[in-house]
């Protein structure tokens, strides 16, 4: 068995340092308490990987961009390596976010949607296709999003319902409402994200209403 020199108390199992004050052990190691996680060492290790390829391909196109300096044909005065470089950061943030422990399905989602929903009209004002973003392509994602959000919440047991009520909520009716009363119209792919958001709400209510009563009276001490 191991000892601390310093805080002289005896540890088991095969461990190097004091769990008190980090120090080395002394002594002979015995067999382990735990069993290798190697499946997760094998994880860990794959997504260091990964960064470094992240972080590779960052580098190597700001030196591109900024010192050769290679240019995208029809948009010359664009430094291109930013907006990868945007990407790359919000994609190793998103699988951060994925494998934090504690977070539900439905902040994971919404997460993602708005990070990939605000890079793409960054990148849309530079290249020139906003406009399209903002009246078509927006709509569609967050229509394919509560949709997705209501199948999570058939199909939740976790008395999560009211997550994703909320998900639908503020993602598919309030910013279609808000868009008809500051410009007085919607486009077409707007009024069917509304309307599709709008019964899946009541959906959600009908399917869930009781989950999300208790829900509530469960977070807010009622």
């Amino acid at each position: 068995m191991k000892k601390c020199p310093y805080c002289k108390i005896e540890v088991g199992g095969n461990t190097d340092k004091c769990p008190l004050c980090q120090s080395r052990l002394n002594g002979e190691a015995e067999q382990a308490y735990f069993p290798k996680m190697e499946a997760l060492q094998f994880r860990s290790f794959l997504y260091k990987l990964q960064l470094l390829i992240v972080w590779a391909v960052i580098i190597v196109s700001i030196g591109l961009d900024f010192i050769v300096p290679v240019r995208l044909p029809s948009y010359p005065d664009l430094h291109w390596s930013l907006l990868l470089a945007m990407w790359l950061v919000a994609f190793e943030f998103l699988i951060m976010r994925q494998f934090k422990p504690g977070t539900g399905s439905a902040r994971k989602v919404t997460m993602m949607v708005i990070i990939i929903l605000g890079m793409l009209t960054i990148t849309a004002y530079y290249l020139g296709f906003v406009q399209i973003v903002l009246e078509l392509v927006i709509p569609v994602v967050i229509t394919g999003t509560v949709i997705a959000s209501f199948v999570l919440t058939l199909v939740d047991k976790n008395g999560n319902a009211m997550a994703y009520f909320l998900t639908d909520l503020l993602f598919g009716v309030i910013p279609s409402i808000v868009l008809y009363i500051c410009y007085r119209t919607m486009p077409l792919a707007w009024m069917i994200c509304m309307i599709v958001s709008l019964i899946l709400v009541v959906g959600t209510v009908i399917f869930k209403g009781r989950s999300m009563t208790g829900e509530i009276q469960r977070r807010f001490n009622l």
